[in-house]
C-alpha cells in the first residue's frame, strides 16, 4: 500500500509541477488584461492536460512497480478515468489560446485559427494531435468500445502515442513557458523522454527479449466446449518469467492471419518449467481463429501481469468465484493456492452446466485438495442487480450465505465486468474489507 500511495502522490506532484512551470516563467503577472488572462488559462490547461496524458501513458506502460502497487485492473481503471479530463483540458487549451490571441490581435477567432495554422511553427501537428486524441477517447467510451472488435480498438488506441509525439514540437517552439535551454524546457523534455523510454523498454524491448529467449511455440490445441479451446504452449526456461497462477499475458501468434493481433489471456493452469496453458473462448474473429492455430506456431508475449495471485492472500481461507471464461485463472489458482482441506470454496456461475468450462478439471482438483465445489446455474431476473440467478435472489441467497466463513476468507472473482462488479458489491455488503477482495474483469 505504501508504494501505491507513493505513486498517487507522484501523480499529484507532477500536476503541481506543471502549474509551477507556468508560475516560474512569470505566469503570475500575465493576468493584466482579458486577452492575457484567457491566454494564461490556455497555457495552464495545456500543461496540465499534457501532464495527465503522460501519466496515462505511464500507467499503460506496464511498469513492474505500477503493476505491483495497483494491479492491472486498478491501473487501467485510473488510466481510463484520466482520459476525459485530459481531453477536456486540451480542448480548453486550444479554445482559450485562440480566443486570447484573437483579442490581442483584434481579429475574429476564425482568422486567428487560420493564422496559427499557417504562421506558427508546428501548430498543424498540434491540431492533428488533438484530433487523434478525440478519436482515441471516443472509441474508449463503453458504448462505442463494445461495438468494436478488440483488434480494431487496440490499433486505434495506439494513436495516443502518435498524438503525444505530434504535440511535443509546438510546446517546445511556440510557447513562452518552455523556452529552449530553460529549466522548464529541460524538465518537460525529460518527462517526455522518461515516459517514452518506459513504453519502449517495457512494451517493446523486454517482450522481444523474453519471447526470443523463451522460444515459445504452440504444442497443442484441445477443445473444451463449443467455442472454447485450451492452447498448450511449450518453451525453454519459462521459470525465468516468474509467472504465477492467476496472472495473464498478452499473446501474439505468428500465423498469417494472427500476427498483427494481440490477445490478453490468463493462464488456465499453473505455469511449469517448460510449458504454459491458456483457455480461450471465441468472442471475436481473432479469438475464434485461434481454435485452428497450427501446432508449432511461434508465440511472442508481454507479461506476466496482474496481482490476481496467491501472493495477495491475507486470510487462511479462500473463495474462488468465476463466470464464463473467467474460470481460466480461477482454475490455475485452485491448483497452486495454499490452503488446508476444508478451507477453500469454488463457485462457478453459468446459465447451465453445459455452459461451465473446465468443470471436470476443477472438480478433480477440488476432490484432491479438499475444496468445496458448487455450480450455480440459472438466468438473472430482468433488471436485477445481482450476480446470482433470479430464484436465488428471491430466496435471499448471497455470497455470505453460500460461504458461512466468508469473513475469514480472501475472495477471488473473475468474469465479465458487470457480473464481477456485482460479486464485489455483494462481498463488500457482507462486510469484507478491500484487502480481502481480489478481482479481474474479462473486459477491455
Amino acid at each position: 500500500m505504501r508504494l501505491a500511495d507513493t505513486l498517487q502522490v507522484l501523480c499529484i506532484v507532477s500536476v503541481a509541477l506543471a502549474v509551477a512551470l507556468f508560475l516560474s516563467s512569470g505566469g503570475a503577472a500575465r493576468f493584466g488584461t482579458l486577452a492575457d488572462t484567457l491566454t494564461s488559462i490556455g497555457i495552464v490547461t495545456g500543461l496540465v492536460g499534457t501532464d495527465l496524458l503522460l501519466v496515462m501513458l505511464l500507467l499503460a506502460a506496464r511498469l513492474p512497480a505500477i503493476d505491483r502497487a495497483f494491479g492491472h485492473d486498478s491501473a487501467m481503471a485510473l488510466h481510463q478515468s484520466l482520459g476525459k479530463p485530459a481531453l477536456y483540458l486540451l480542448f480548453a487549451h486550444a479554445v482559450f489560446l485562440i480566443i486570447g490571441y484573437a483579442l490581442s490581435s483584434g481579429v475574429n477567432v476564425f482568422a486567428e485559427t487560420w493564422s496559427m495554422l499557417t504562421g506558427m511553427p508546428d501548430m498543424l501537428l498540434a491540431f492533428i494531435a488533438l484530433g487523434l486524441l478525440v478519436v482515441v477517447v471516443v472509441t474508449s467510451l463503453v458504448i462505442v468500445r463494445h461495438r468494436l472488435p478488440y483488434e480494431v480498438w487496440h490499433i486505434v488506441h495506439l494513436l495516443s502515442y502518435v498524438a503525444v509525439l505530434a504535440a511535443l514540437p509546438h510546446m517546445l517552439t511556440a510557447g513562452t513557458v518552455l523556452v529552449a535551454g530553460s529549466p522548464q524546457w529541460y524538465y518537460w523534455l525529460a518527462l517526455y523522454v522518461g515516459v517514452a523510454g518506459s513504453v519502449v523498454v517495457y512494451r517493446v524491448v523486454l517482450p522481444i527479449v523474453r519471447s526470443l529467449r523463451s522460444r515459445l511455440v504452440v504444442a497443442g490445441v484441445d477443445r473444451e466446449a463449443p467455442g472454447v479451446v485450451s492452447i498448450r504452449l511449450s518453451g525453454r526456461k519459462l521459470h525465468h518469467l516468474q509467472a504465477s497462477a492467476g496472472q495473464f499475458f498478452i499473446w501474439r501468434f505468428w500465423t498469417p492471419g494472427q500476427w498483427w493481433q494481440a490477445h490478453p489471456f490468463s493462464l488456465s493452469a499453473a505455469p511449469a518449467h517448460n510449458s504454459l496453458r491458456v483457455t480461450v473462448r471465441a468472442l471475436g474473429d481473432g479469438s475464434t481463429d485461434l481454435a485452428s492455430v497450427p501446432v508449432g506456431t511461434r508465440v511472442s508475449f508481454e507479461g506476466p501481469y496482474g496481482l490476481f495471485t496467491d501472493r495477495a492472500r491475507t486470510s487462511p481461507r479462500i473463495v474462488l468465484v468465476a463466470a464464463g471464461i473467467g474460470v481460466a485463472p480461477i482454475r490455475a489458482l485452485l491448483e497452486t493456492a495454499t490452503f488446508a482441506p476444508g478451507q477453500a470454496t469454488v463457485l462457478l456461475r453459468s446459465h447451465s452446466v453445459a455452459d461451465s468450462y473446465l468443470v471436470e478439471e476443477i472438480a478433480e482438483l477440488c476432490r484432491l485438495r479438499g475444496a468445496e465445489f458448487r455450480i450455480i446455474t440459472g438466468t438473472r431476473a430482468p433488471g436485477a442487480h445481482s450476480w446470482l440467478p433470479g430464484d436465488a435472489v428471491n430466496a435471499r441467497i448471497s455470497l455470505n450465505t453460500l460461504v458461512p466463513l466468508l469473513s475469514e476468507s480472501d475472495v477471488y472473482i473473475c468474469g465479465p465486468r458487470r457480473w464481477t462488479d456485482e460479486v464485489v458489491r455483494d462481498a463488500r455488503s457482507a462486510g469484507l474489507p478491500t484487502q480481502q477482495i481480489h478481482f479481474e474483469r474479462f473486459d477491455w
